[in-house]
Parts: structure tokens; sequence; C-alpha cells
């Protein structure tokens, strides 16, 4: 992409400058959107290996994990969500997030790695066997892309009347909010368990809306067993089998097996999950399976998607199945990127 910028009135040789600085500016060996853990993972191993690399995050540094539940705490031990062999030494048998926050954070600062914060990717074009990347602050020039965006920016919605009302969240940050107020929690699995315990124990009445017939068994083992016990004596008031249907400024209404109920409500949170930015992902050219779960198309040797050079990393890979990928499992896509961009170089 060139940009033929006039300078004065209409200075010729201050355009011509301007065209080559464009054409002499560097080209990048990898550009990384997602500043996670594993686009962080991607950086280390870029550095590393000695090619040129950039991080671009639209957000704060590991945006999703920042915006996870205050008092969260990870199902994995600190050791399984190290990146680039840099210990995570917790205080606790299972990590915090404000723990993670400080190691990721560590980790980038430590480093050097070339991140850029708040510059989100706007458009991507391939140009003359590599891809401009335009950005909300200026434009990138690499041979290959890495997408570790994650899957926490879009949650998934029920398509129901009232969920745009303001009393509405599809994020939990910390249960104060929540104190003697009448609480729906919509789902079964982690981040709904843990917004319905941490909000019944700061004083709100809870209510929750299982699509199932049982709390999720992805739940965190030490975990499941208080919710269980919370709504079998009924200090936490659970429909199984049940979904919503309305949400109203003060009530909301409920199909059960025993028919559509309306209780009293003041807020609702609907811990339904999220996906992937699919949007973007097509945008790119990656092909997405025709079914409900949306698979892209990549290569699980080299993570190398439908698009020549266009790589996916983390979460992203799983599509509409978020829980297939973690820290742990999808730490290893930044050594097999880095490894299949080198291969190819040697090879050209």
């Amino acid at each position: 992409m060139y940009y033929f910028l006039e300078t004065g009135n209409g200075n010729p040789a201050g355009a011509f400058l301007c065209f080559i600085f464009e054409f002499m500016r560097d080209i990048l060996d990898m550009l990384i959107i997602g500043s996670g853990p594993i686009g962080l993972a991607c950086g280390l191993e870029a550095k590393k290996a000695g090619l040129t690399y950039l991080i671009l995050e639209k957000g704060v540094l590991v945006n999703s994990l920042y915006h996870y539940p205050s008092n969260m705490t990870f199902f994995s031990t600190s050791e399984r969500i190290e990146i680039g062999g840099i210990p995570f030494v917790s205080n606790n048998v299972k990590p915090t997030r404000p723990e993670a926050l400080e190691y990721y954070r560590r980790i980038a600062v430590s480093q050097n790695l070339n991140i850029h914060l708040h510059e989100a990717v706007l458009d991507v074009k391939e140009q003359g066997g590599h891809y401009e990347v335009i950005s909300s602050k200026s434009s990138y020039s690499a041979k290959n892309l890495v997408v570790a965006t994650g899957f926490y920016d879009i949650p998934n919605l029920l398509h129901i009347p009232g969920e745009d009302l303001p009393k509405v969240r599809h994020y939990y940050k910390e249960p104060h909010f929540y104190a003697m107020q009448k609480l729906l929690v919509v789902g079964a699995n982690n981040s709904a368990v843990d917004a319905a315990l941490e909000s019944l124990r700061k004083g709100a009445q809870v209510t929750m809306v299982i699509k199932g017939s049982e709390i999720g068994k992805r739940v965190k083992y030490w975990v499941r067993p208080d919710i269980v016990n919370r709504v079998e004596e009924g200090s936490i008031k659970a429909y199984f089998n049940s979904t919503l249907l309305a949400i109203r400024e003060k009530e909301v209404d409920i199909r059960t097996p025993d028919g559509t109920l309306t209780i009293p409500n003041d807020y609702v949170l609907l811990m339904t999950g999220y996906q992937p930015d699919f949007t973007f992902l097509e945008k790119l050219g990656i092909e997405l399976s025709k079914d409900e779960k949306r698979y892209p198309t990549y290569n699980k040797e080299t993570m190398e998607s439908n698009r020549k050079n266009i790589y996916l990393a983390g979460v992203v890979c799983g599509g509409m199945d978020t829980h297939i990928w973690f820290i742990e499992n999808s730490r290893e896509h930044a050594r097999q990127i880095v490894q299949a961009i080198l291969s190819k170089n040697q090879a050209a």
C-alpha cells in the first residue's frame, strides 16, 4: 500500500518521499493479532527464533483475562498456564486472576515484547506476496499473520424480548453490585455458578435457569458440591430443563417443565457463553464448517489456515466449541507456527 501525500502547495518532492518511505518500510515476518497468553507465546517464540514480529491488541494486555470475574480462580495449576518456559509462581494451589495478570504483564515487560495495545485491526489486504494490515492507528506489512483473538468478546445471545434492557449483563465482574437484589443467572457452567454463589453470599436473592437437568459437568470440582448443596437446601432456586422466555423491567418469564411462570426480578446475568469473531475470520477468507460448530479450517501440524501464511492459535481454533482449547493445550501452537514459518523460509 502506497500513500502519495502532498506537502505545502502540492509539493511533488514530498509525495515522492512518502512513496519511497512506504516502499522501503520493513516487512515483518509475523504480525500477531491478540495479546492473550497464546498471542504472547507466539511473540516469545518469534523472538527466540530471530523473526521480526509485532503483536496488535485492541484492548489491554491479556484483554480477555482482564475482563474475567475479579475473584476468578483458574482450573489449571500455575505450571500448566506458563508460557515460554518462564515459571509462574503462585501463592495458591490454583492461581487467581490477579496473579495471572501480573505474570503475563511481567513477561511482556521483562522480555521486551513488541506489543501495541489499544490498537484494533480494521482491515487486512493481500499485497504483492505479503499482507497489509490496517489498524486504528497505523498500517503494517507482514509476510505471515497469526490470529490469536480468543473468544471472549462476543456473547452468545438468546434472541428473546428484553435481552437488550440495561438490567441484562453478559459479563460478571464482582458480586457487591447485586447485594439485596433479585438476580437471575442463566447457565450452569463455571461462570454462571461462580456468579450465583458469590452473589448469594453478598446478599442477593439468586435464581438460576438451567437448560439441562443438572449443574454442568465441567464446573470446577471443588465448587460443584457447593452449588449443588445450595440448590438442594433452597438458598438458590434452580429451574432445570428450563429456558428464559422474556425479560421486562421488573420481572421475567421462564418456561419450565411445569409450565410458564413469571417471577420478580431486578437483574439478569446471561452466562450463556461466548464465541470467536467469525465475521473477522470470514473477512480474512478463512473457511468455516457449515454446521453449528463453525470450526475454522487449518492444518493441525502447522496451524496454517486455508489462507496461505495466515495461522490460527489458541481458542479461536475451536469454533463454537470454546471449551476444547485452553492455555495448557494450545500454547504449543506458538511453537508449531514458528517452526512452520522457519521451514518455509529455509525452503525458499
